[in-house]
């Protein structure tokens, strides 16, 4: 994602569509069920902050990461209003490798839609180095039978093709089983669904993977 790094400084500068202040109800419900207790975990693409800070305030030992100084800069910010103590990183996801640290539990979300096919391999590969044994790995990721999937009647993994989305990004839609057979090579999958999820103020269908490093 490098190439994007100048693009995504402006869109924090002029204010990100997608940043919501509440945490998905899908991080939620990992929390409140016990299903992922306290512990040392990596926010992937943190944008604003704001999925940090609940962790932080739940007892997490936090840190963030996002290839925008600018997302960075106002995740700080936030969570200094918020009196919690996190570590914010600007860093892009492509440079994972570069952490010298491991976690218990690495997410992301709505971040993957963001990185092609043929940088996947790679990523997950990072993730899987950075988790601890039996580390957890949530991602959650736009599927191809949202809406505006295939836009102007064209079948199109790349909305639009060749070129970039509103808000300037460019995105590749996955089918479900696509992501399986991403992950299962390197994880154990705990939970597999496709869910409804909020980016940009609209609904999306996700593919939802809560997972367990093999």
């Amino acid at each position: 994602m490098g190439n994007d790094k100048e693009m995504f400084e402006k869109i924090y500068e002029e204010g990100a569509v997608w940043t919501e202040s509440e945490p998905p109800k899908e991080l939620v419900k990992l929390i409140e069920s016990g299903k992922i207790k306290p512990c040392k975990v990596l926010d992937v693409g943190c944008g604003e902050g704001f999925y940090a800070i609940y962790l932080a305030s739940k007892g997490f030992d936090v840190t963030g990461i996002d290839i925008s100084e600018n997302a960075i800069k106002l995740a700080k910010e936030n969570a200094t209003k918020h009196n919690v103590k996190i570590k914010f990183i600007p860093l892009d996801v492509a440079d994972l490798n570069k952490i010298n640290d491991k976690f218990d539990f690495v997410f992301e979300w709505a971040i993957l839609h963001h990185i092609m096919p043929e940088q996947r391999q790679k990523y997950v590969k990072n993730i899987k180095s950075i988790l601890n044994e039996k580390g957890k790995y949530l991602s959650v990721c736009f599927n191809n039978q949202n809406p505006d999937f295939g836009a102007k009647g064209k079948n199109l993994r790349i909305i639009p093709e060749g070129a970039k989305m509103p808000a300037g990004t460019k995105l590749y839609y996955s089918s479900f089983e696509e992501m399986k057979q991403l992950f299962e090579p390197h994880f154990h999958i705990i939970e597999a669904k496709l869910i409804t999820m909020t980016a940009g103020k609209k609904e999306h269908i996700g593919n939802y993977f809560f997972m367990e490093k093999l």
